[in-house]
């Protein structure tokens, strides 16, 4: 693996202040995750970071927990051109009826206030009615 980049975050739904740690690194011409928590390792691999953490968050939601970290929140989504320069490592907050601003890019592995926990199918959710309140289907 190569280029790693290494975060450690917050579990919703788990002890308090029980943490998981994430390593990150292009492998194989994929976007590679290794998501340890409680002596165990979720790895994913796919076309970019956001989407394989969507499919490690599908296999944590068997266990209620929830990343605390924005690409985990419900107003988080990265964009196509944004999945494309910075390998799915940078997502926009959302407001319905809102066009995001450079100042709501996040990275997925941060956290702010503004976190809100979400299942992958809520947050999913949520992109498609931001897209359809900007006039896209």
């Amino acid at each position: 693996m190569t280029e790693g980049i290494m975060r450690t975050v917050r579990l919703v739904g788990g002890e308090e202040d029980e943490t998981a740690s994430i390593d990150c690194a292009h492998r194989d011409k994929a976007c590679h995750i290794a998501f340890s928590y409680r002596g165990k390792v979720i790895e994913e691999s796919a076309r970019d970071f956001f989407e394989a953490f969507c499919h490690v968050r599908l296999r944590l939601e068997y266990e209620k927990l929830i990343p605390m970290c924005y690409g985990a929140s419900l107003n988080v989504y990265p964009s196509g051109m944004g999945r494309d320069m910075s390998s799915g490592l940078m997502a926009y907050r959302t407001t319905v009826g809102k066009v995001p601003e450079s100042a709501d890019l996040v990275n997925i592995f941060d956290y702010g206030p503004d976190f809100i926990p979400a299942t992958v199918a809520q947050q999913r959710g949520h992109w498609q009615e931001w897209l359809k309140s900007r006039g896209f289907s």
